[in-house]
């Protein structure tokens, strides 16, 4: 089968096209088809090299670690899942990735793909639906009424983390770029504040119970945002170089988020796009060969948005 692989950390001319022995899957797991998956930032950190002491991966490695497809074998002890379902999941991002024409996932780690969305498409949501969700609720802990500040939120996942917040009856402040603007305000962000125009700490007028950052900042920016906290609130952090402050003094919490896979939680994210709660933007579809360019186009900033990978025949 066709896969993309790094035999070394570097740039994105790293990323080889290869031909590779189709997996095995093993106890308790399924190999999956698949249809596609998508670029996340966590791809380049892997492919760079800079998550080795967080997330460590053994050379040669495939990325991708969101995943949509179908079933087409099983391992020992897998009852739950048959070949022929259509399923999505986040993969370990530790393990071998979706950037191929198969992938091997737990069983455990998917859920059911709706036919009346195009399967492609979902490989879309996992990880930044899980991880807005994660942020907010299993460990900002908002609740009905609270305020909550997304900061970054003209991401993939900012635009989820606003409409899931909103859909939990929150008060949404969206610190996002003048571009981003129609998009978060189409979300549902209840204020949208410019931190190219001003300082997010000062557009602030009102306490938050909650602020999810999700943009590159320097700690400097990071602990800017503590003082926009009441006492008992919380700081979800998902810049990965830059750890999460926390004041002690007023029991503000500080967490550093890795998002992990849960079926149950992605399940509900695609009732969610079912309903129309949640939209999934796919931005631009490309071929699993143009996975070197496309990491070479986010590097220099030049993505239009979420985008999915297709492997050949898919």
């Amino acid at each position: 089968m066709k896969a993309m692989r790094f035999h070394a950390f570097g740039g994105p001319e790293v990323l080889r096209l290869e031909d590779v022995e189709e997996p095995t899957p093993g106890a308790g797991q399924v190999r999956i088809r698949v249809a596609a998956t998508s670029f996340n930032d966590v791809d380049a950190t892997i492919r760079a090299g800079d998550a080795q002491g967080r997330t460590p991966v053994h050379l040669p490695h495939v990325p991708g670690v969101d995943v949509a497809g179908t079933v087409d074998a099983l391992g020992p002890g897998v009852d739950a899942v048959a070949v022929g379902d259509r399923v999505v999941g986040l993969l370990a991002m530790t393990a071998a990735g979706a950037a191929a024409e198969h992938a091997i996932a737990p069983a455990e780690a998917l859920t059911g793909a709706p036919r009346r969305i195009p399967l492609a498409d979902l490989a879309a949501l996992p990880l930044v639906g899980l991880t807005a969700w994660q942020a907010l609720f299993d460990h900002g802990h908002l609740t009905a009424g609270q305020r909550v500040l997304v900061n970054g939120a003209g991401g993939a996942v900012g635009g989820h983390a606003v409409r899931l917040a909103r859909e939990a009856r929150a008060h949404v402040i969206a610190a996002a770029g003048p571009r981003s603007a129609p998009r978060v305000e189409a979300a549902g962000a209840d204020e949208v504040v410019y931190p190219t125009r001003t300082d997010v700490a000062a557009a602030v007028d009102e306490l938050v119970d909650l602020v999810v950052n999700l943009a590159p900042v320097t700690a400097e920016q990071l602990a800017a945002l503590l003082p926009l906290i009441r006492a008992g609130g919380a700081l979800v952090n998902t810049t990965v170089s830059v750890p999460a402050p926390c004041d002690q003094e007023r029991g503000v919490r500080g967490i550093d988020l890795t998002v992990r896979s849960d079926a149950d939680q992605l399940a509900d994210l695609i009732a969610r796009v079912s309903t129309g709660e949640l939209v999934v933007d796919v931005a631009r579809r490309v071929a699993l060969a143009d996975l070197p360019a496309l990491h070479a186009q986010a590097a220099a900033g030049r993505l239009p948005g979420k985008v999915v990978v297709l492997p050949a025949g898919a």
